[in-house]
Parts: structure tokens; sequence; C-alpha cells
């Protein structure tokens, strides 16, 4: 079975922040674009941050660039997601997913979704 799990997530004050982390297991990692979604209360799933299967390319939300990077460890099968400079608008439940490689393209994979989504982790910016 496919399985994704994140984790770190938590309460932040505004400025800090938080590394979240994605261990899988049942499909070959390194075959597979991987990305972070996030989905806030009253507001549709968005696709923040992916990286390809080779990890040379990422790409990035524009509320997040210059903010948050992903990260891949291929010999660990895991992924990661250092989110600094938070801000409360980052409040939302994160989710980690997976696309394989031939199945799509990085940004249509980011921007339209993913195959395989994991269960998230809470994300609470707030003072």
């Amino acid at each position: 079975d496919v399985q994704l799990q994140a984790s770190g997530g938590g309460l932040v004050q505004p400025g800090g922040s938080l590394r979240l982390s994605c261990a899988t297991s049942g499909f070959t990692f390194d075959g597979y674009t991987i990305g972070w979604f996030r989905q806030a209360p009253a507001k549709v799933r968005e696709g923040i941050a992916c990286i390809s299967s080779s990890g040379d390319s990422t790409f990035y939300a524009s509320s997040v660039k210059g903010r948050f990077t992903i990260s891949r460890d291929d010999a660990k099968n895991t992924m990661y997601l250092q989110m600094n400079s938070l801000r409360p608008e980052d409040t939302a439940v994160y989710y980690c997913a997976a696309l394989h490689s031939e199945a799509g393209d990085m940004y249509t994979g980011c921007v339209y979704g993913m195959q395989y989504y994991g269960k998230g982790t809470q994300v609470t910016v707030s003072s």
C-alpha cells in the first residue's frame, strides 16, 4: 500500500519557522515528483511546493516563494518542507503528495493535483 505520513506541524508565532517531514512507503520514491499542498478553512487545496523526481527542478507558489524550501532524501524515502518567516495566512492543514514521473510533469501535478496524498498535519501561525 502507498503511504505518506506528514509530521512536524504545530503552533508557531508569526515570523517563526517549522520543518515538516513526510515519510513514505509502498512506492518507488525516486521515480516520483513529490510536493506539499495545503488547505485553509473555507479554501480549496493548493499546491505550494513541488520537486521533480530527479531533484533538479522545483516549483513554488507565489505565496510561499522565498520563504519555504522543499527537499527530498531518496535514501530515506522522505520529503521535507522548511518554512521560514511564517505568517498567519500560512495557517492550514498541510499535505504531502506524490505523482509518478510518467503520469505528468511537475508543474501540472503541483497546480492540478497528484496521485497520492497523505493525511495532513495542522500548522497554526498565531501570536
